[in-house]
C-alpha cells in the first residue's frame, strides 16, 4: 500500500502536465498529438489506481510523471520487430526470419531506396522496362534457364505457374508428392485456388512412369513434380525423376513443372552437408518450369523464383495474377545483390551468412561453448547449473528435415529436481525478456543453447553483455 495515498483530485490535467518544463524537450522531439494521447492514457491509469487506493502521491510529482510519460512514448514507438539471438539449433528458422541477409546486399540499400531508381526504366534507351530484367539475366546464367521471373514467395510461384499453364484444365501429380507446407498450405488446395483440377497418380510410396502415361487425357495441361523437401519416404518406395517425366510430358505436348521448395544454387555436399537438388539440374533434365524460394538455402530475401523455357515463362509473365504477386523494389534489390554473390562461388562461405553458419566447424562451436561456460554458469547460479554438450541441429524451413547438423552448446538444468518444467519455462521467459531476446529450446528436462548461430566477436560480446540483466531477472 502507498505511504501517502493520492486521490483522483491530485491528478493534473493533460494540458497542465504537458505545459510543465520537464516535457519541453519531449514535445519538441515528438509533437503534441502523440504526447497528448499517451498522457491521457497515463493519467487515466493513475486515476484508476487512485480509486483503488494503490497510487502514491510521489508518483504524481512533475519529474515522476515526466519519466513515466517518456517511458510510455518510447514503448509506443518501439518496433515490434526486433533482432534476437537464435540459439535453437535451427539455422533457417521460419519463425525467426529464415535466411540472414548478406552485408553486401544490405549496404547499398539505403542509398538506393532513398532516391528514384530505374526499377522499370531502361537507361540505355529511355523506354519503360520490366522489373524482372533486374534479375533475369543473373538467374539464367546461374541455372541455365532461357528465361526467368520472380514473385513474392514460392507459394505464389507455384500458384501462378499452375494458374497460367493449367487454369480450367488438369494437372497430374504423384500422390506421394501432395505435400503440406507450413501453415496448412496444401498442394491440392493450391491447385483448386489456381482453378486447376488435380489428377493424382500412383500411390503414397510408389509411382511409376506408366501411371503418368495412363493419366494423360484431352484435358491434361501440365505434369508437375514436387520435391518433398520437408519429409522423406523410406523403404519400399519409387518415384519418377524429372528426366523421365520430361520425356513423357513432351511426347504428349505438355509442359513439365518442378517445384523444388527450398532450392539451392550450389551443391551443399561440397562442404560436407546433405545434398539438395539444384534448379540447374532440373533445367538440364528437361523441365519447362522450375520454382524455388529465395529466403531459404539461397540465402536471400523472401521471393519465389521461376526459371524455365522462354515460352512457358512468357506465358507465366503475361498472366494477370503476376502483377498482384510481383516483388516490390526493396526485396528485389536485395535479391539482385544476393544473386551477384553467386558469381564468386569461391567466396560464398564468407559472403553469404546462411552458408557461413551451415558450414561452421563443430570444433569451433565446441570451443566457444567451453569459453562461455564459466561466465554463463556464474549468471545462472545458484538456481541453475550448465554444462557443455554435443548437439544436433537442423538446416530448417523444410530443408533436409531428416538430416541433422552436428553442433555444440550449453545444456542448462535446475539445481532443484522438483518443479523442473516450471523452472525451465521461467528461465526461457527470462532469456526472451532480455534487451536482445535469446531464443532457446527445451528438451529432456534441459534448456539448450545451441551456439551454431552465435558468431564470435561482436555478437558474442553482446550476448555476454546481457548476462547482468539476466541475473536481475532471475533474482
Amino acid at each position: 500500500m502507498p505511504t501517502s495515498p493520492a486521490s483522483p483530485k491530485d491528478i493534473p490535467s493533460v494540458d497542465r502536465l504537458l505545459r510543465g518544463p520537464e516535457l519541453a524537450g519531449l514535445l519538441a522531439q515528438h509533437g503534441h498529438q502523440l504526447l497528448a494521447a499517451q498522457a491521457r492514457r497515463l493519467l487515466d491509469d493513475c486515476r484508476q489506481r487512485a480509486l483503488r487506493g494503490e497510487l502514491d502521491l510521489s508518483e504524481l510529482s512533475p519529474p515522476a510523471l515526466a519519466a513515466a510519460l517518456t517511458a510510455a512514448v518510447s514503448q509506443r514507438l518501439a518496433s515490434r520487430l526486433r533482432p534476437v539471438f537464435n540459439l535453437t539449433g535451427t539455422v533457417i528458422h521460419t519463425n525467426l526470419g529464415r535466411a540472414l541477409l548478406a552485408d553486401a546486399a544490405l549496404q547499398p540499400l539505403l542509398e538506393l531506396m532513398r532516391a528514384p531508381n530505374n526499377l522499370e526504366y531502361r537507361l540505355a534507351d529511355g523506354g519503360r522496362g520490366d522489373r524482372d530484367e533486374l534479375v533475369e539475366s543473373l538467374l539464367c546464367e546461374l541455372t541455365g534457364a532461357q528465361a526467368a521471373t520472380v514473385v513474392n514467395n514460392n507459394a505464389a510461384a507455384v500458384l501462378l505457374t499452375i494458374a497460367a499453364l493449367a487454369r480450367g484444365a488438369e494437372v497430374i501429380v504423384s500422390r506421394g508428392e501432395l505435400v503440406e507446407i507450413g501453415g496448412a498450405f496444401r498442394m491440392p488446395d493450391v491447385m483448386a485456388s489456381a482453378g486447376a483440377t488435380l489428377v493424382e497418380v500412383g500411390t503414397t510410396n510408389r509411382t511409376h512412369p506408366h501411371d503418368y502415361q495412363r493419366a494423360i487425357g484431352p484435358r491434361t495441361a501440365l505434369i508437375m513434380k514436387v520435391h518433398t523437401s520437408n519429409y522423406a519416404v523410406q523403404g519400399f518406395a519409387a518415384s519418377v525423376d524429372e528426366s523421365a517425366l520430361a520425356g513423357i510430358a513432351h511426347a504428349a505436348g505438355l509442359p513439365l513443372a518442378s517445384d523444388l521448395g527450398s532450392g539451392s544454387l550450389v551443391d551443399l555436399a561440397h562442404w560436407g552437408l546433405p545434398r539438395e537438388p539444384l534448379p540447374q539440374e532440373k533445367i538440364a533434365a528437361g523441365c519447362d518450369v522450375v520454382s524455388f524460394s529465395g529466403d531459404k538455402l539461397l540465402g536471400g530475401p523472401q521471393a519465389g523464383l521461376i526459371v524455365g523455357s522462354r515460352e512457358t515463362i512468357e506465358r507465366i509473365r503475361r498472366f494477370p495474377l503476376k502483377r498482384a504477386l510481383r516483388m516490390s523494389k526493396l526485396p528485389l534489390a536485395v535479391l539482385e545483390a544476393t544473386l551477384r554473390l553467386y558469381l564468386r562461388p569461391d567466396r560464398l562461405t564468407r559472403d553469404l551468412p546462411t552458408l557461413r553458419l551451415l558450414t561452421r566447424p563443430t570444433a569451433e562451436i565446441h570451443a566457444q561453448a567451453e569459453r562461455l561456460l564459466p561466465v554463463v554458469s556464474r549468471a545462472l547460479a545458484p538456481r541453475y547449473r550448465a554444462g557443455v554438450m554435443p548437439m544436433l541441429g537442423q538446416i530448417g524451413s523444410g530443408s533436409l528435415p531428416v538430416d541433422r547438423l552436428p553442433s555444440a552448446g550449453l545444456a542448462i538444468e535446475p539445481v532443484a529436481r522438483q518443479g523442473v518444467g516450471r523452472a525451465l519455462e521461467a528461465l526461457s521467459a527470462a532469456l526472451r525478456d532480455l534487451p536482445r531476446p535469446v531464443i532457446s529450446r527445451i528438451a529432456e528436462d534441459r534448456l539448450l543453447l545451441d551456439l551454431r548461430c552465435l558468431i564470435g566477436g561482436t555478437e558474442e560480446t553482446q550476448f555476454l553483455g546481457q548476462l547482468p540483466a539476466l541475473v536481475e531477472r532471475l533474482a
